[in-house]
């Protein structure tokens, strides 16, 4: 074929005169999932003695040429389209065809044994488990890695704890950075157990779940021969095919796995946009990297940068969520037909968490390093520290005194004294690193 030449065909034209809606493409990894399952499946329907061997063997090597990204200037077609992929479907039997050359029919041959319907949320489902193993997992883990790093050397950094933006008492900054550490951990179990349920592909279910028109061993064979080219072992029948037809429960499940992680890393960097504000009028626990200039007019400004775009990228994904769950309510008996919708937005969202949570790590995580002097000023200052006279002098006196303290803008060790404590007592019982330690 001459490089720019049209490939596709009557019915990818048709789709995309009738859908000029945002001028955004079908994801290119559906695309290329879409061939690797025809490619697959033309090598099983030869193997099943369906379709000839030199039909067959044409059809792969197409298949191969899109699954490798060479032909993605062919796929045009809106991904505001067809709820049910059938235009994107169409275009990459019509692709596929021209490539394989003369003989060989974009429906009778390329989609043998297929329906949009099965095939195009089989490639959807195997492109998002794909970008989950990839690309999400493996950030989160070099996040939580990099929280718990800092955990392990801010171990011994105490700091004022605060509930409801107020003074509590002191925790240490390495026992913050262990909890952030800990929801990183829990995002990536969240996200593979709902992987499993996103590797049970529909493929073999043709029009409506019943598998018309397909051969009772083609969906395993062809299951069979994308896990052993991928490497993705989820890859796996569904429990019913009518279910796995009829909704995208799983893409949904998985969406909200993205949400509860943009949810994490949103407290995660408010906490450390808190923690690293002032430098003197602020918080000012910890230093963050200082990566471009805050402003273009306050000189020495420098700004939370990458805590910021983080926030607006867990927004984003929890915008997406929404989006994607109003589309799974919205099948209808055999078909849910908002699958353009999820895979657009679920996609985006893995894709953004998985960049976000890198950036997160290596350009801000990674430099954070603490101000002692704030964390000393802070954990001192905090008047909660009087808890721990709780079980010597009661809750009643023990917040009189603070009460006082606070009045008065007194110290607490000076009002406590006044108020009949030991002094003894006060300087055994406020040791600020073991209120941090807690019961431990």
């Amino acid at each position: 074929m001459s490089e720019g030449q049209q490939l596709w065909g009557a019915e990818t034209t048709k789709a995309v005169e009738n859908f000029p809606i945002s001028g955004e493409p079908v994801p290119a990894s559906v695309v290329r999932w879409l061939a690797r399952i025809k490619g697959a499946a033309a090598a099983v329907n030869a193997e099943l003695g369906l379709l000839d061997k030199r039909r067959a063997s044409k059809i792969e090597k197409a298949a191969a040429e899109i699954a490798a990204g060479k032909h993605d200037e062919q796929f045009p077609v809106d991904v505001f389209q067809t709820g049910s992929g059938t235009s994107s479907n169409m275009n990459a039997n019509e692709v596929i065809a021209k490539l394989a050359g003369e003989n060989v029919h974009p429906n009778d041959h390329v989609n043998m044994g297929q329906s949009s319907n099965d095939v195009f949320p089989s490639a959807v489902h195997l492109a998002a488990l794909e970008a989950a193993h990839r690309d999400l997992l493996p950030a989160l883990k070099t996040l939580e890695r990099s929280f718990a790093k800092k955990a392990r050397s801010f171990q011994n950094i105490v700091k004022a704890g605060r509930t409801h933006l107020m003074d509590a008492v002191p925790v240490t900054l390495g026992q913050e950075f262990a909890g952030y550490s800990a929801q990183i951990v829990l995002g990536q179990e969240r996200v593979s157990s709902a992987l499993a349920h996103v590797g049970q592909i529909p493929l073999g279910g043709t029009a409506t779940g019943t598998g018309l028109n397909t051969h009772s061993k083609f969906a395993e064979k062809v299951r069979t021969r994308l896990r052993r080219e991928s490497s993705l072992r989820q890859i796996a029948a569904p429990l019913d095919p009518f279910e796995a037809q009829a909704n995208r429960d799983a893409l949904v499940e998985l969406s909200g796995a993205l949400k509860v992680i943009a949810v994490s890393l949103s407290k995660i960097a408010g906490d450390l946009a808190l923690m690293g504000s002032g430098p003197r009028a602020g918080i000012g626990e910890i230093f963050l990297p200082e990566l471009q200039k805050g402003s273009s007019i306050m000189p020495g400004k420098v700004n939370p940068v990458i805590p910021e775009v983080v926030l607006q990228v867990c927004a984003q994904v929890i915008g997406n969520d929404t989006a994607i769950t109003i589309g799974g309510m919205q099948g209808q008996f055999e078909l849910n037909v908002r699958i353009p919708l999820i895979a657009r937005n679920l996609l985006q969202s893995i894709a953004l968490l998985s960049s976000a949570s890198r950036a997160l790590s290596e350009k801000c995580v990674e430099g954070i390093t603490a101000n002692k002097a704030g964390t000393d000023a802070s954990a001192g200052a905090t008047l909660a520290v009087a808890t721990a006279l709780n079980s010597a002098i009661g809750y009643d006196k023990a917040t009189l005194i603070v009460k006082k303290a606070t009045e008065s803008g007194r110290p607490l060790r000076e009002v406590a004294l006044e108020e009949g404590v030991d002094a003894a007592l006060y300087d055994q019982t406020i040791d600020l690193r073991k209120i941090a330690s807690g019961n431990r």
